[in-house]
C-alpha cells in the first residue's frame, strides 16, 4: 500500500502539469500515432476572422477595433433600411436621396422646404387642390394687411407730431387716436390671419407626409416645433393643449405689454432729456413728453430700463416654454408604447460569457443580469 501511495504522489505533479498545458482553446488527440493539437470553435473562429482582416486592422487597439465594428454595424443597418424602402441598386449599393424633388425626401427636409416656400409640402404630398386655398388665403390676408398698414402710418405720424408739439388733449386728437387704433387693429387681424394660414398649411404638410415610414415620435416633435400644442394633440394628450396654448399666449402678451411700456417711456425720456439739456428750445418752459414735465428724466429712464428688463426676461421664459412643450411631446410619444401592465417583476441571474475582439483573445466575463419589468 505504501508503495502504491508513493507512485500516486509521483504521478500527480505530472498530471497537474499536463492539465495546465491543456488550456481552454486547444484540444489534443492522437491520429496515426501522432499527437495533434486543434483549436476549439471559439479560438478557431477568432483565428479565421483575424486571417481575413487586413494587416493594418490587426494593429488596431481594442478601442479602435470596437469603433470599426460599430461603423460596420451602422452601415449594415443603413443598408437594411434602404432595402425596406427599395433604395438599393442591383449591386447592393444605397441609392442616394434626391435633395428636394425626389420621392424619398425626409420629413425634416420637406418641412424646411415648406417653411421657405409655402405650398411645397402640398406639392410634394401631391395634394395640389390645397394650393389655391393656401395662396388665396395668404395673398388676401397679406394684401389687406398692407392696405390697412398704409392707412395706419400717416395717422400714427400725425399723432406723434401732435405730441411732439406739446398740444393739449383735444377732441380732434382723440378722434385721430381712435382712427389710428382702428386701422392698426385691422392690420394686425389680417397679419394674424396670414400667419395662422401659413402655420396651418405647414403643419398639414407634415401631417400628410407618408413617403417614408416615419415614427410617431418624429411627427409629434415636428408638429410641436411648428406650432406649440400640436404635438400634444397628435399624441392625443388633449388636456395638455390648453395649458400649452395658455402659457404661450400669456407669455406673448407679457412680452407685448412690456415692449409697449418700453417704447412709451423711451420716447418720454428722450423728450424730457432734450428739454433738460436745451431748455431754450422750449419757449413755454414745459417738456413736450406726454407727461408734460411732471416726472424727471431719471425717473423716466428707470421706468424705461425696467420695462426693457422685463421684456427680455419674458422672451427667455417664452423660449423656455416653447422648448419644454417640444420635449414633452417627444417624450410623451416615446411613452405611448411603454408597457404599463400590472406585471411587476425583477429577475436577477448570474451571467458568464466571453468577451471577444478581433485583436485580443477571448476573455471570460462574469457578472449579473438584472431584468426589470414594470
Amino acid at each position: 500500500m505504501l508503495r502504491m501511495a508513493l507512485i500516486a504522489l509521483a504521478i500527480c505533479p505530472l498530471v497537474d502539469a499536463s492539465a495546465q498545458a491543456l488550456r481552454r482553446g486547444k484540444t489534443q488527440r492522437v491520429e496515426g500515432g501522432m499527437l495533434i493539437q486543434r483549436l476549439d470553435s471559439l479560438e478557431q473562429a477568432r483565428a479565421d476572422s483575424i486571417a481575413n482582416v487586413p494587416d493594418e486592422l490587426k494593429r488596431l487597439s481594442e478601442k479602435q477595433a470596437k469603433q470599426f465594428a460599430d461603423s460596420v454595424a451602422r452601415e449594415a443597418r443603413r443598408k437594411a433600411r434602404a432595402k425596406e424602402l427599395g433604395r438599393l441598386d442591383e449591386n447592393g449599393n444605397i441609392i442616394p436621396r434626391e435633395k428636394w424633388f425626389g420621392d424619398s425626401l425626409s420629413l425634416s427636409r420637406m418641412t424646411i422646404a415648406s417653411a421657405i416656400l409655402p405650398g411645397y409640402g402640398q406639392i410634394y404630398n401631391k395634394q395640389y387642390w390645397k394650393l389655391p386655398i393656401l395662396y388665396g388665403t395668404l395673398g388676401t390676408s397679406i394684401g389687406l394687411a398692407a392696405h390697412f398698414g398704409s392707412r395706419h402710418k400717416p395717422l400714427k405720424r400725425d399723432l406723434e407730431l401732435m405730441f411732439e408739439n406739446g398740444m393739449s388733449r383735444t377732441e380732434e386728437m382723440n378722434l385721430l387716436q381712435r382712427e389710428k387704433i382702428r386701422e392698426n387693429t385691422k392690420k394686425q387681424i389680417f397679419m394674424g390671419t396670414a400667419l395662422v394660414s401659413y402655420i396651418y398649411f405647414l403643419g398639414d404638410a407634415a401631417m400628410n407626409y407618408a413617403t417614408n415610414d416615419v415614427s410617431d415620435v418624429k411627427k409629434a416633435t415636428t408638429l410641436s416645433l411648428i406650432f406649440p400644442g400640436a404635438g400634444q394633440a397628435f399624441n392625443k394628450s388633449y388636456w395638455k393643449v390648453p395649458i400649452v396654448l395658455g402659457g404661450m399666449a400669456s407669455m406673448i402678451y407679457v412680452i407685448d405689454w412690456n415692449n409697449r411700456g418700453f417704447n412709451r417711456f423711451k420716447t418720454a425720456y428722450a423728450l424730457r432729456a432734450d428739454f433738460d439739456e436745451h431748455p431754450e428750445n422750449y419757449p413755454g418752459g414745459v417738456s413736450k413728453d406726454e407727461f408734460q414735465g411732471r416726472y424727471s428724466a431719471t425717473f423716466l429712464k428707470n421706468l424705461r430700463d425696467s420695462y426693457r428688463r422685463n421684456r427680455d426676461l419674458s422672451i427667455l421664459l417664452t423660449a423656455g416654454v416653447y422648448i419644454f412643450q417640444a420635449v414633452d411631446a417627444h417624450v410623451d410619444a416615446h411613452l405611448k408604447d411603454f408597457d404599463i401592465s400590472d406585471d411587476l417583476t425583477v429577475d436577477l441571474d448570474p451571467m458568464f460569457d466571453y468577451q471577444y475582439t478581433q485583436i485580443d483573445k477571448a476573455n471570460p466575463v462574469f457578472g449579473v443580469n438584472l431584468n426589470l419589468k414594470f
